[in-house]
């Protein structure tokens, strides 16, 4: 059911525009789809010792997923098993296919559902696509993607995305619970979120939730200074070693959408302003959200900014950078655990927080200052860069949402899954 990029550009259009067509177009694919998938699955015998991993839908090799196997491969009582990693671009991973029993497949293609078909677990941090149905002696393993401040699923009561409403928003959230038979939580804020988010007492299903630290945090917790250098070196050789790193790590807007490439970011930022006030001393790496789909020129900035949105795993970025700037990206639950500063760039606060998601987290409660102009953020990197030191406040937050975060996540949730 492959369709060009002419017509699916198209549809994409109608789709915005017209909720009703929207909508059915999705209920008949999906029945389509999973009658098919299904259909095939049934007849395929599970593999007891093959795994499948993906991380945000095909598109990086990172995250908690990249943490399990990499644990898994690492230890001698999992010889035995076989790992799949799905991309969209699996000719940039061929290098896995150096470590045991690894195999990589293109996402979304007959090669990668015979695989799904046939493991007896799936390792994700993403909803799957909805079409994808476990039969009952598969495991499939929600590992998710961050610690929420925006709501998520079911908690949403006001949506500006341009591609899917409340109730659309919710059906995909019922579909994904009805699947996973674990789904991952670094502390007991989140579980309690995500019990909500995907409504698991409606579905008996509150007992899936596993709070047992995020696998990805495992590298940040137990990070030394030969790990640091090894980032620099490694996202920012090309930054002089008297500056300072500023890691810009924004999310992306719900209602920023473009049916040629998909959801977009347009950053409300005065660079140059930044750059006249602050190249001396400091250099921006800019990253995008893994959901935006459009390029930044950001060459009349060279040498001040870097735009690393390309690069696949985060933490790279976090052990290299000396602080982080954001906005409502789950990334600063992560930072916290280095105890390196955060500041907060919420330009559109109030707009984001009545339209677009909303918050489960009091912004009180944030480990860092909110600012809303580009004179006030100038004015927080400048106070920061004087001698910054984590409060009290930075402290609690820590211990609320990262006490589990110690080095052992990866192990925890892989003796849980294979039981050994």
């Amino acid at each position: 059911m492959q369709l060009s990029k002419n017509v699916r550009r198209k549809a994409i259009d109608m789709a915005k525009k017209n909720v009703a067509f929207r909508k059915t177009a999705r209920v008949v694919r999906r029945h389509y789809l999973t009658r098919d998938y299904v259909k095939k699955s049934r007849k395929r015998r599970t593999d007891d010792t093959m795994v499948y991993f993906n991380t945000f839908n095909g598109r990086s090799y990172a995250d908690s997923p990249k943490a399990i196997y990499e644990f898994m491969i690492s230890r001698a009582e999992y010889k035995d098993y076989r790992f799949v990693w799905a991309f969209i671009e699996p000719e940039k991973y061929e290098f896995l296919t150096k470590n045991r029993n690894t195999r990589i497949v293109k996402f979304n293609s007959d090669e990668e559902r015979s695989a799904m078909m046939r493991a007896k677990y799936w390792i994700v941090n993403y909803r799957l696509l909805d079409h994808l149905i476990p039969k009952e002696d598969q495991i499939y393993v929600q590992c998710w993607h961050g610690t929420p401040l925006k709501r998520l699923g079911y908690d949403l009561i006001n949506s500006d995305n341009a591609m899917n409403s409340v109730e659309e928003t919710r059906t995909m959230y019922k579909i994904d619970a009805e699947r996973f038979r674990y789904l991952l939580s670094p502390n007991s804020f989140s579980s309690e979120k995500f019990s909500t988010a995907w409504n698991l007492a409606e579905f008996g299903k509150e007992d899936t939730i596993q709070e047992l630290g995020y696998p990805r945090n495992d590298r940040l917790a137990t990070a030394s200074a030969e790990d640091v250098a090894a980032a620099r070196e490694l996202v920012a050789k090309d930054v002089p070693a008297d500056k300072k790193i500023i890691l810009y790590a924004p999310t992306w807007r719900d209602n920023q959408h473009d049916s040629k490439v998909g959801y977009v970011y347009k950053p409300k930022v005065d660079f140059e302003y930044l750059k006249e006030m602050l190249s001396d001393q400091y250099v921006i790496l800019f990253r995008a959200h893994y959901l935006v789909a459009n390029s930044f020129d950001f060459d009349k900035y060279r040498g001040f900014i870097y735009d690393v949105s390309g690069h696949d795993d985060i933490n790279d970025l976090y052990l290299a950078s000396d602080m982080l700037i954001t906005d409502y990206s789950s990334a600063f639950f992560d930072y916290a655990v280095l105890k390196k500063p955060i500041a907060f760039y919420m330009y559109d606060k109030e707009d984001y927080a009545d339209s677009i998601r909303g918050f489960y987290l009091s912004l009180d409660e944030l480990p860092g200052n909110i600012v809303e102009t580009e004179e006030s953020l100038v004015k927080e990197i400048e106070v920061i860069g004087e001698g910054w030191k984590p409060d009290e406040k930075y402290q609690q937050f820590n211990e609320k949402f990262n006490k589990l975060d110690d080095g052992h996540a990866a192990e925890r949730l892989t003796r849980k899954i294979f039981g050994k």
